[in-house]
């Protein structure tokens, strides 16, 4: 083809490019009709001829790999040195320190016999092309070296999921500073070897390995240690004495934390957002293995965040979730559950469920498909969120009678809020009349479901300690007390016994508002163990029958001394 350009079938030329080593080399085409400042321009839209001058061969230098032509051909071949915009693989690949990184074959242009310097090309007149083939380059690293090298493939196995502390350095092997470093590096990994480990990964080959780190230069060097997913930059010296330091140093406070029992991160340490706002254990992590045990097979509502470590608007919600995680346990109860999961080490989950960015947080409810969660990233937002989601799924509060000590203070100790109700004597209102305040109560129960709060009811008289500790004392029921048993604080109902009377009393509760008093004695009084009743109406009691015939009632009539 190179011939066929020229319309030569010169012997002597093909049979010197035949001998030439076949290589996968890439021709990046550049005219230089005057370029300015000495940019390349390409020209589009046709393929330039190839010229060959008719000129002696130079003498061909000890690194030029590329097999010469015959010295008697009248064509020869000249390597050039590449002109970079910026540092690229051209610049700093080659054979050797100083080598260059392409061949070209060069037109002598019909603008003169006088040969240039080596790696300078004339300014030729418009239409002059030379043609550059750039070599392949190679990573800096080889199987021999103790510096493990880790790919996509590799990086979760070997670094996230270790116990060991790792170095990393992105790299590319373009970049002279990297190539710099490289001896360096090898010394650090042979003189850390069994200690602590050290790795490279090609990040301009691997760039989204480089960019789930952030890496936006090179070399940069990482250290993972006991929170694989927040890894810390290295900022030493780029000698090996200074790289070994800085991991002893990173290993001594690794074996501290362990020591003290410091890990990071959710429930099984892989996380490391460090910000208060709740207790972190209270957020489930998940992996593939683990997901459809707890998730798919449970019957409780789960809230399942996938996040990456590196991601600023993840750390950002950590603190937010940690606290609502705690909150949303507390008030439901365990049934609601928030959950996170590291998508970019459980790869199979985010593929799974189309995770495209972070974070991305998912409601999994049984029998139902996930749906997106698309409600506010604060603490309060996802409670609320959350409580909704319960109230959906959970049955009516229960109401109870208090016959014991136990059902009272159970009942208000697990709540924030008990509701208790003192109704009517059952000989004052009937089956039906005790039957149709329960019914108000059970009413306003499920309305109010969201708020958790605890329902009990007493018959008056029957509790009286309890009746004067929240002044009701005797008179005015039905009557409705709401009683924190934290604060030891309760409120009055002092409108009707009503849907409406109630809805509103627990309505001005909800949002704060309302007077409260202490709860007399500071304490739950005494209470007295009662038969639970029985739904029937009440009887009266049975009165013994008394004989009068032994009373003779004509001794009334005399007067007593």
């Amino acid at each position: 083809d190179f011939a066929s350009r020229r319309g030569s079938t010169n012997g002597t030329t093909q049979a010197a490019l035949a001998s030439s080593p076949p290589r996968p080399l890439s021709p990046l085409c550049r005219a230089e009709a005057a370029p300015p400042q000495g940019r390349l321009r390409e020209r589009a839209g046709r393929t330039p001829p190839l010229s060959l001058s008719p000129r002696p061969a130079p003498p061909r230098p000890a690194s030029l790999t590329t097999a010469p032509p015959d010295a008697a051909s009248p064509y020869w071949l000249r390597r050039v040195r590449p002109r970079p915009l910026r540092q690229s693989a051209a610049a700093t690949a080659g054979t050797g320190g100083g080598g260059w990184a392409g061949l070209a074959l060069r037109s002598g242009g019909g603008g003169g016999s006088r040969g240039q310097p080596w790696g300078r090309t004339p300014r030729a007149a418009s239409g002059t092309v030379s043609c550059t083939l750039f070599l392949a380059v190679n990573g800096l690293y080889s199987a021999s070296d103790d510096v493990i090298e880790l790919t996509p493939t590799n990086f979760n196995k070997e670094v996230i999921q270790s116990d060991s502390l790792w170095l990393v350095e992105f790299y590319a092997p373009w970049c002279g500073h990297c190539q710099r470093l490289t001896p360096e590096w090898k010394k650090a990994a042979t003189a850390l070897k069994g200690v602590v480990k050290v790795g490279a990964v090609d990040a301009d080959k691997h760039q989204s390995l480089g960019g789930q780190y952030g890496v936006r230069g090179f070399p940069t060097i990482k250290i993972f240690g006991a929170n694989k997913n927040k890894a810390e930059d290295y900022q030493g010296g780029r000698t090996s004495d200074a790289i070994v330091d800085a991991a002893l140093s990173a290993l001594r406070s690794l074996v501290k934390d362990r020591l003290s029992g410091r890990s990071g991160g959710y429930s099984s340490g892989r996380q490391s957002r460090e910000s208060g706002g709740g207790d972190k254990k209270d957020v489930i992590e998940l992996t593939d293995d683990s997901f459809d045990k707890n998730v798919i097979n449970s019957d409780d509502v789960w809230m399942v965040e996938f996040y990456a470590p590196w991601c600023g608007h993840c750390k950002n919600l950590e603190p937010e979730w940690a606290a609502a995680a705690t909150e949303v346990k507390e008030q439901t109860k365990g049934k609601v559950k928030l959950a996170a999961v590291d998508a970019t080490v459980n790869q199979m989950l985010a593929s799974r469920y189309g995770i495209r960015g972070f974070p991305t947080i998912k409601i999994f409810q049984k029998g139902e498909d996930p749906v997106d969660y698309d409600g506010g990233r604060t603490r309060s937002d996802i409670v609320a969120r959350a409580l909704d989601l319960f109230s959906d799924n959970a049955p009516p509060p229960e109401l109870l009678e208090i016959i014991s000590e136990d059902v009272l203070k159970t009942t208000c100790d697990a709540h924030q809020l008990c509701i208790i109700s003192v109704l009517p004597h059952i000989l004052d209102t009937g089956a039906s009349g005790r039957n149709s305040y329960l019914d108000v109560m059970l009413k306003m129960a499920e309305k109010y479901k969201k708020k958790m709060w605890g329902w009990l009811w007493t018959e008056a008289s029957a509790q009286p300690d309890l009746e004067s500790s929240l002044g009701i004392g005797g008179f005015g029921y039905p009557a409705m007390a709401a009683i924190n048993a934290r604060k030891m604080k309760f409120a009055l109902l002092k409108g009707s016994f009503s849907e409406q009377g109630i809805n509103e009393f627990l309505r001005e509760l909800s949002v704060g508002r309302g007077s409260t008093a202490p709860v007399g004695g500071g304490a739950f009084p005494k209470i007295y163990k009662v038969e639970p009743w029985d739904g029937k109406d009440g009887e009266l009691p049975v009165e013994d029958d008394i004989d009068l015939s032994d009373v003779d009632l004509d001794d009334w009539d005399k007067d007593e001394l």
